[in-house]
């Protein structure tokens, strides 16, 4: 039997994170999230300010759960860094949620939305934990959109204002 290494270890955290929100399960998040009196968590979540500290980080993944009716996480261009007791993790998520349902009782319809992720992780005496995480949405391409992105010719949407 082989042994993991921090990379594969740190991947499957990263892993449990996700799977973790999937499945509404609070108290699981909140076992993978750093609790260190020395070090102060941060989460931002898509369109969200900088959240600070624990309490503050793990009350915004209860509202989130809380009302969301359904929520799939399929991550694609993991990249999973290791440099001593700190691990680092870019990610696209590729999420699936349901939309507030019309009627009571049944699902809304599904909406799907891109978010590039980074999630910083610490090791401690009980493994890796979330220190950080920072969601930000990726912005839909239009056919109007000229080819290379916002910095093509004519494209002001970066111009100082």
């Amino acid at each position: 039997m082989t042994s993991l290494t921090d990379s594969e270890r740190v991947a499957l955290v990263n892993t449990a994170l996700y799977e973790a929100v999937e499945q509404g399960d609070h108290a699981t998040l909140q076992r993978l999230w750093l609790d260190s009196p020395d070090t102060e968590v941060s989460c931002v979540h898509p369109g969200w300010p900088v959240l600070r500290g624990r309490g503050e980080v793990l009350r915004s993944y209860a509202l989130i759960m809380a009302n969301t009716d359904y929520i799939q996480f399929f991550l694609t261009d993991v990249e999973v860094s290791v440099m001593s007791d700190t691990a680092l993790v870019t990610c696209t998520e590729n999420i699936l949620s349901g939309a507030p349902a019309e009627e009571e009782g049944q699902l809304g319809p599904l909406v799907g939305q891109l978010v590039v992720a980074t999630n910083v992780f610490r090791r401690t005496e009980d493994g890796w934990k979330v220190w950080s995480h920072h969601g930000s949405p990726v912005l839909a391409e239009s056919d109007d959109d000229e080819p290379g992105g916002p910095e093509g010719p004519g494209d002001d949407r970066l111009a100082p204002g």
